[in-house]
């Protein structure tokens, strides 16, 4: 391993960083450490490690993995996405204001409405491609703005550069989720963003064998503070489950540029259908947020594609069902390709009025492209199609 490792690529990152030889055994990879606790020096005296809630030398690893792939001073690996949405909330106090976006996972809209409310932290949403309305919308009290840097589930690309902006021009912190995204097409923190947010269950394990999360930041204080916290509530990722996530990171660049490839040739077929009538997707040149992508995403676009059918609700039911190759399911990011109606499956915790108000409609299907063969994934979708007389 070089001295310094800021020169090599992402993709050699991905497989050395927080991976280096065992010293104790020469195994090229590391040993899982399950132990709970570690014996100390001495009485009042403490090693590196005391509990694995407070510190665990495989969480460890990823977390060096983490922080070196985002350009962050450290990471932290929690039991689930949304614990670590959640640790990022418990930075606010009572009265304190959250300005989320529109396009936004169910889970984040379920947790800012229905779980901050109970501690006196207010939430509005607002489009965050639209950077008036961002700026028009802040409060004296808003203390953490939350984006996506693609939205869920209608693929919105707001600009990370601006937002950094009026969030610093604010005072206000700035917090994104880069699970569509991934370090392979966008790195947030190297744009001024504050914590960057992952659900590892989906690109970073890639495999839909974990459950987990996430979070980089860009400064030693705040991740102080989020140690702390994690600490104090103990939302830590096991042993076991960081292990298959630094595995599933070694091969994170090439499945996200591949399903990304397909992704697009899918989205490409999906808008030639009659009675698709609409694609979203940001590779797509008629995509509002296509140049922009373009701009911070160097010409990849992701493996989330999400289309609107003409059609009634038992027939997007009835597509959805009728897959054999798409697994109807939620998450996303795995190396299997899943389908979903966002409307009743992953934003289903949206109120009706604002799922009605965002256009997270019934006709609504969002597909999570996987490394199984273009031909064959389209083959599915045309078979789907006929089966629900579309």
């Amino acid at each position: 391993m070089p001295d310094s490792t800021e020169n090599l690529s992402l993709r050699t990152r991905c497989i050395h960083v927080g991976n280096e030889v065992d010293p104790a055994t020469g195994a090229v990879v590391k040993p899982i450490h399950l132990a709970s606790t570690f014996q100390q020096p001495g009485a009042g005296v403490w090693g590196e490690y005391d509990y694995s809630r407070s510190g665990n030398p495989t969480r460890t690893a990823l977390q060096t993995t983490l922080a070196s792939i985002e350009g962050g001073c450290g990471a932290l690996a929690f039991s689930s996405g949304m614990a670590a949405i959640h640790a990022v909330t418990m930075l606010l106090q009572s009265g304190d204001h959250i300005l989320a976006g529109s396009d936004l996972y169910g889970g984040a809209y379920r947790l800012f409405h229905k779980i901050c409310d109970r501690s006196g932290v207010g939430v509005s949403l607002v489009d965050m491609t639209d950077l008036d309305a961002v700026a028009a919308a802040i409060r004296p009290e808003t203390k953490l703005i939350w984006a996506e840097t693609i939205g869920n589930p209608r693929l919105s690309i707001p600009n990370m550069p601006e937002l950094v902006r009026i969030a610093s021009d604010a005072g206000i912190l700035f917090a994104v989720d880069n699970t569509f995204g991934t370090p392979a097409l966008i790195r947030p923190l190297e744009m001024g963003v504050d914590i960057v947010m992952h659900s590892a269950t989906k690109y970073l394990g890639g495999h839909s064998d974990i459950v987990g999360g996430t979070l980089a930041v860009a400064n030693e204080d705040l991740y102080k503070r989020l140690y702390f916290i994690q600490n104090a509530t103990g939302a830590v990722l096991d042993p076991f489950s960081c292990f298959l996530v630094s595995r599933g990171i070694k091969t994170l660049e090439l499945r996200v540029m591949a399903q990304s490839q397909t992704a697009l040739r899918l989205a490409l077929w999906l808008n030639e259908q009659p009675r698709v009538t609409s694609v979203l997707y940001p590779g797509l040149p008629d995509h509002p947020g296509h140049a922009l992508a373009t701009q911070m995403m160097g010409g990849h676009y992701g493996a989330m594609v999400t289309f609107q059918v003409d059609g009634d609700v038992r027939q997007t039911a009835k597509i959805c069902e009728s897959t054999k190759l798409f697994h109807l399911a939620v998450s996303l990011g795995a190396v299997e390709s899943l389908i979903e109606q966002p409307a009743t499956m992953s934003h289903a915790s949206y109120a009706k009025a604002d799922r009605d108000r965002f256009g997270i409609t019934d006709g609504l299907i969002r597909l999570s492209v996987g490394l199984e063969s273009f031909e064959d994934l389209r083959n599915d979708l045309q078979a789907a199609f006929s089966a629900a007389g579309l």
